[in-house]
């Protein structure tokens, strides 16, 4: 018997219906309606994959510069901000981590309309270094926002009042090192990631009950070879479409998977890496591209950036696989393609843009500091942000042309979102609405 716990008032669902490049809903308004001026609805973005059609952009800002607000965000948490309307939802971890909370700021003036302590764990899995327990981030669509803290609970909130239509808290795992997989709205379904030490599942949720639909584990005859921290994944997966057909792109610590969204049945499988995955797949001109987890070859650690045409059933290692280059392993941000060309910074701080096709370098450039928030692409520019707080804004092309270096208080982790004509920017203490007026 599931623990599902539904408010006592009427659950009204508008499911919304979209025709995207994987002709799916993650949330956004049904075509014909009329779309909020700002929108930015999963961990990077309206379609997962880190690309913002606003043109109207800043280059350049300083913490008084180009700033329309400055909120200050008690507690700790990497969630990157979601978007919808006149709503901006992150969460975060006050008290030394156990009070779990769900924040909403007006996207027009910056004051903190909800504050909900959501959940209270009766005891906390240590955690990495560099994670939080409010890493996750949410997804949001019209009228309800779906909050998850890994193990210590799923929630979702009806965003006119921020009360809970349901929660969740009997989806377990041992998330040792933290929870870390971003939500995805697929339809009727929230896909929720349950990957810890001990057990690796996948369920698809109900997301006007909370109730589970489908469950799927991970195929136990990869993950008995792993270590046992090593079978943990931070992944967020995406969906495509292959002739036709949705797929859920899902690249595990042991390997990637593809899944029917609908039924959470496997469609083809890619085994590689020995170690946790982090950063989550993304997809361009027909391929879907994925870093692995750490491989060990006669002592030298590493991952690989893979790309796959998408195609196929069973094992298409063998025949599917397009290309594949060796980088620094446990690799944490996500690549962004645009144009034919692959953009992404590795975790020894060198930036890189290869060819899609080929994975041939175009350029490559050694920065300062790390990089945990991934690159975003608007209007012809690539955002990176590093950990030390800040933004190198380059101009997308074959020319590595660097055009601007901002800088904010605090350190940047999480992704930002980039819609209604602004950048939203979460650091370590404040969430900024960066705008170009």
């Amino acid at each position: 018997m599931i623990s599902v716990r539904i408010s006592s008032f009427a659950i009204i669902c508008t499911c919304f219906v979209t025709i995207a490049a994987a002709a799916q809903d993650h949330g956004k308004p049904m075509k014909g309606s009329v779309s909020p001026v700002a929108l930015w609805t999963h961990f990077r973005g309206n379609d997962l994959n880190g690309i913002s059609e606003e043109t109207d952009l800043p280059l350049t800002w300083n913490d008084s510069t180009h700033i329309a607000w400055k909120t200050t965000i008690e507690g700790h948490g990497w969630s990157s901000p979601v978007v919808y309307g006149d709503q901006v939802w992150l969460t975060t971890a006050t008290q030394g981590s156990k009070n779990l909370h769900a924040i909403c700021i007006s996207f027009s003036t910056g004051e903190i309309l909800y504050n909900r302590h959501l959940f209270t764990p009766d005891s906390l899995y240590r955690k990495h270094s560099v994670n939080t327990y409010a890493t996750p981030t949410p997804a949001i669509e019209g009228g309800f926002v779906y909050i998850n803290f890994g193990r210590y609970g799923t929630a979702c909130l009806d965003t006119e009042s921020g009360n809970s239509v349901w929660e969740r808290n009997d989806l377990e795992c041992l998330d040792i090192q933290g929870p870390g997989s971003s939500l995805l709205i697929y339809k009727d379904k929230l896909i929720v990631h349950m990957e810890g030490s001990d057990v690796q599942y996948i369920v698809a949720l109900d997301k006007k009950t909370g109730e589970t639909l489908w469950r799927t584990e991970r195929p136990k005859e990869l993950y008995d070879q792993l270590g046992f921290i090593g079978k943990k994944a931070y992944i967020t997966p995406i969906i495509v479409n292959v002739d036709g057909r949705d797929l859920m792109i899902s690249n595990g610590s042991a390997g990637c998977i593809a899944y029917d969204p609908e039924t959470g049945s496997e469609v083809w499988r890619i085994v590689q890496g020995e170690d946790s995955t982090i950063a989550m797949p993304t997809e361009g001109d027909g391929m879907v591209f994925f870093y692995t987890g750490e491989s060990n070859d006669s002592g030298k650690r590493y991952s690989e950036l893979i790309a796959v045409d998408p195609r196929g059933t069973g094992d298409i290692e063998q025949t599917n696989v397009l290309w594949r280059l060796k980088t620094p392993n446990l690799q944490l941000s996500t690549p962004v393609v645009v144009d034919h060309l692959l953009y992404t910074v590795d975790t020894r701080g060198t930036m890189h843009c290869l060819e899609a096709s080929s994975g041939e370098t175009v350029w490559s450039k050694k920065m300062k500091g790390k990089f945990h928030s991934s690159p975003v692409y608007a209007n012809g520019y690539i955002y990176f942000s590093s950990e030390r707080g800040t933004t190198y804004v380059i101009r997308s092309g074959r020319e590595m042309d660097f055009v601007a270096q901002n800088s904010l208080e605090g350190e940047i982790w999480a992704t930002p979102g980039v819609t209604g004509g602004a950048i939203i920017m979460r650091t370590s203490e404040f969430l900024y609405k960066i705008t170009g007026k």
